[in-house]
């Protein structure tokens, strides 16, 4: 049975291990260099960011989803849990939060893209940079649009 419950100060270095496998997973268009220069930056927010996380039947987190002001920033999966449905569950949560939530994902991530469209969100723009200005274009979503 999986749960979700806000986080804890003592997960940040669970959710680090999330976000790293996550990523190593999904994320094979980012440079070595890009890699590890992200997760510099996440190292340095992620333990102490406002996370809802998706919980065992032991309290143990297997995901994570960051939202602010309506805007999902960030949802990652232990690459061991993908596929039952617990990143669907976070966002059917964050949707009853915020209805018309948005997000951004990358658009080399077809899996990603192909989960949010599933989900209901859909394309409303596109940008040729990332936040950080890099070349990894990002898709713009928001549900129900």
């Amino acid at each position: 049975m999986t749960t979700i419950r806000r986080s804890r100060p003592d997960e940040g270095d669970r959710a680090v291990e999330i976000w790293r496998g996550a990523v190593d997973a999904t994320h094979d268009f980012l440079s070595p260099e890009d890699r590890l220069s992200i997760e510099e930056m996440v190292r340095g927010f992620l333990p102490q960011a406002p996370l809802w996380l998706a919980v065992d039947a032991n309290d143990y987190p297997l995901a994570f989803m960051l939202i602010d002001k309506g805007h999902m920033e960030a949802l990652f999966v232990d690459p061991a849990c993908r596929g039952t449905g617990i990143g669907a569950a976070l966002v059917r949560h964050g949707l009853t939060l915020h209805p018309k939530m948005s997000t951004d994902v990358n658009e080399q991530n077809s899996q990603a893209v192909g989960f949010y469209e599933k989900m209901g969100f859909k394309h409303i723009g596109r940008s040729p940079l990332d936040g950080q200005g890099k070349p990894y274009p990002l898709i713009h979503l928001k549900y129900g649009e």
